[in-house]
């Protein structure tokens, strides 16, 4: 994952993304503009509280823009926006709820929190949801985030250990439309804070120990307000048809990785498989 930030000071508080100014950043030095044009400008998106300087601080989503103001390739929030915007979506009041895994990884040795290093811990079995000092590593990072993303606002409903060790899960959600990926970004930057201030590396890797180890994704959970009214299962199924129609081209658009992960073992699907 790579989230960058930076801060600057207000004349006073703001409650409202659109009364936030606009700042810019080097669009070189990211990898999202030449160097011969490197002005990227930040548009403000979402508000939440700040839980590390707290008081009247805040953190802000912003997406990225050129200075003619066209989203850069990499801003993919700009059409979603459009799309949750429309008046057929927003009349569906779409659901989301997000359940993002992650790995904590050993700072020098990039190796699993918990595992011996150059080894191997006992096979996976006791570590999901599970307790004690031989089970459980990291939860003091995990219940610092928990605690965090609930002071900043977001919408973060459980976290629990994973079935590999060193691995956890947050979940986000239910929220509506666009305001669900705002927060799991915002929660995802909160985590990658928290875990820089312990010493330990935060790993969304798909796959990130190779054998008999689960990985970790992002589930998406979703729902229209048509799929939760009477007769709903029936719109359900029609969007699962559809989505089947386009499996190769929404599993390009997950991510990179996720074929070490997809291999239809350790809870997965095949990835070039469509199931329901």
């Amino acid at each position: 994952m790579d989230v960058r930030s930076k801060a600057r000071t207000l004349s006073g508080p703001v409650s409202d993304p659109s009364k936030l100014p606009k700042w810019n950043y080097d669009g070189s030095s990211t990898g999202q503009a030449p160097g011969q044009d490197s002005e990227v400008i930040l548009y403000p998106q979402a508000i939440f509280r700040d839980p590390f300087r707290r008081g009247s601080n805040i953190l802000v989503i912003c997406d990225a823009y050129t200075p003619a103001g066209e989203p850069i390739p990499t801003n993919k929030r700009c059409r979603a926006a459009k799309i949750f915007s429309h008046p057929d979506v927003a009349a569906e009041v779409t659901w989301y709820g997000l359940e993002q895994e992650y790995t904590l990884l050993q700072k020098d040795v990039k190796w699993p929190l918990g595992w011996p290093i150059g080894g191997y811990p006992g096979p996976q079995g006791p570590y999901y949801c599970g307790a004690g000092v031989d089970k459980a590593f990291g939860r003091d990072i995990v219940d610092a985030h928990y605690k965090a993303c609930l002071y900043a606002g977001i919408n973060i409903s459980g976290i629990n250990g994973e079935v590999m060790p060193g691995q956890w899960e947050f979940q986000v959600g239910p929220s509506i439309g666009i305001s669900a990926a705002d927060e799991l970004w915002a929660a995802r930057y909160i985590l990658e804070r928290i875990t820089e201030v312990a010493g330990v590396v935060l790993s969304l890797d798909p796959k990130p120990i190779e054998g008999d180890w689960n990985g970790a994704g992002a589930h998406t959970n979703y729902s229209t307000k048509s799929m939760r009214n009477e007769g709903g299962y029936e719109v359900i199924k029609k969007a699962i048809e559809k989505l089947g129609l386009r499996h190769k081209e929404h599993i390009a658009a997950y991510g990179e990785g996720n074929e070490r992960r997809l291999t239809g073992k350790h809870e997965t699907a095949d990835i070039n498989t469509f199931k329901w």
